[in-house]
């Protein structure tokens, strides 16, 4: 092609640019990923309901069980864990574990995992209200367990408006973030499932907390307290 030819079709090419015919192609948009996070359960149809709405949209999730609501209900707890999703830790009495003693902590801890489903191996520990201590560091770094944290709370316990719950995730969400929620009430629920839907139109792509720690790059380290990645 001579020179003439070339400055031809570059002009042609910048007039296009101009009128907006052409799109300059940029590299792909880098992925965003998100945990959400479930505490107290597990809590029988809340639960199942939640179960049902991640199975449909093939969403995994953590859930941070209780022990002693893990012996009210056996069949959601071997639910959640035949189903892919991860289950953590969050202590068997849901008391503050920020105020227990090392003796304490670590019945906590053995008694919850003893009700876990065989080949169940918790990665987290999540103590309730998220009231740590150097105490529950101990015990969790014994246990060889991270301590979970979140970077996003809508406080959903406290309300019963899911559309208010959505909200408050929605507006501050980002790439890495770990979001509290727990499978207690039907608003709960209902604004679980539609922050899914509605940041998965966003560009967002749901894990465990596990996961996000690898595609992130991270390696938990036990004792260590983990809020987003």
């Amino acid at each position: 092609m001579n020179g003439g030819k070339v400055m031809i079709l570059r002009r042609i090419l910048a007039v296009a640019l101009c009128l907006g015919l052409v799109c300059p192609v940029y590299g792909a948009e880098e992925s965003k990923y998100v945990a959400l996070t479930f505490d107290d359960g597990p809590s029988g149809r809340f639960t199942r309901g939640l179960l049902d709405g991640l199975e449909r949209r093939g969403v995994k999730a953590t859930f941070l069980l209780c022990g002693y609501r893990i012996k009210d209900y056996p069949k959601e707890t071997k639910r959640i864990y035949a189903q892919g999703h991860e289950i953590g830790l969050h202590g068997y009495s849901h008391s503050c574990m920020a105020d227990m003693c090392q003796e304490e902590l670590e019945r906590e801890i053995a008694d919850t995992l003893a009700l876990l489903p065989e080949g169940c191996r918790p990665v987290f520990l999540r103590p309730p209200g998220g009231k740590c201590s150097e105490t529950v560091k101990e015990a969790a770094r014994r246990a060889d367990l991270g301590i979970l944290s979140w970077s996003v709370d809508p406080k959903d316990w406290a309300s019963h408006d899911s559309r208010a719950i959505e909200d408050a995730v929605i507006e501050t969400v980002r790439d890495g973030d770990v979001i509290l929620l727990h499978d207690m009430s039907d608003s709960s629920v209902e604004a679980a499932l539609a922050i899914v839907d509605e940041l998965r139109e966003q560009g967002f792509t749901f894990v465990t907390v596990s996961e996000l720690a690898r595609l992130k790059g991270r390696t938990i380290e036990p004792g260590r307290v983990y809020t987003r990645f």
